[in-house]
């Protein structure tokens, strides 16, 4: 049987995380580890996060996950969740900088106290909470069945700049445009949490487990 590994290093909400694939697991077997041999084993990977970025990369270096995923990526399918996302990337400026695990390139970024809607000049509330659309701006098969602009569920007051566009997947537009989804080789990452997103969340999770990377 194949295996979905969800890791556990303490931050995030994993069972959330693990009861949404096991709703379309179909014949895979969904397992919440914090040990990192049985999460080599794994046929694929998912680092979810919640919480401060040093918090999260502190306890992903202390449980060496920070080499495991370095690992994964080589060969298997990871799919990052909101600050398992960011900490994916070079470096975030929360709590003063922190460095993350640097698979994907580029950094995370503050969305700051006094952003505003460029329409309305409107203050927007910081952390951006609540349902948005991604602009899917690349064909994935992690995007299929899913249509382009579908909501998904955000919070977060910080978000990712990559290096380059093209390793974006999907953009959403709240005061700036920001990265709802990354991705390159083996990796993909979302800014929303497909666990609260429904229907559509729920389709993300039923793709990654089809998906076989790159």
């Amino acid at each position: 049987m194949k295996t979905v590994a969800v890791i556990d290093y303490g931050m995030g909400n994993l069972h959330s995380v693990a009861k949404a694939l096991e709703k379309v697991a179909e014949g895979t077997k969904v397992i919440v580890s914090h040990d990192p041999d049985e999460v080599r084993k794994a046929d694929r990977v998912v680092l979810p996060g919640v919480g401060a970025i040093r918090d999260c990369m502190a306890e992903i270096i202390r449980l060496g996950f920070d080499d495991v995923v370095r690992e994964i990526v080589k060969n298997k399918p990871l799919l990052g969740v909101c600050v398992g996302m960011q900490a994916l990337m070079d470096f975030s400026v929360e709590n003063g900088g922190t460095e993350c695990i640097g698979i994907l390139p580029g950094r995370v970024e503050f969305f700051g106290n006094e952003l505003r809607d460029p329409r309305t000049n409107e203050r927007l509330k910081v952390p951006h909470m609540g349902w948005n659309q991604a602009h899917q701006t690349i064909e994935h098969p992690m995007w299929q069945g899913i249509a382009d602009d579908a909501r998904f569920y955000f919070v977060h007051s910080y978000y990712v700049l990559p290096t380059g566009p093209e390793l974006i997947a999907a953009s959403c537009d709240y005061g700036i445009s920001f990265t709802a989804a990354i991705t390159q080789g083996n990796v993909f990452a979302t800014q929303f949490h497909p666990e609260k997103s429904q229907h559509t969340g729920l389709a993300v999770y039923a793709n990654f487990l089809k998906w076989g990377g790159e």
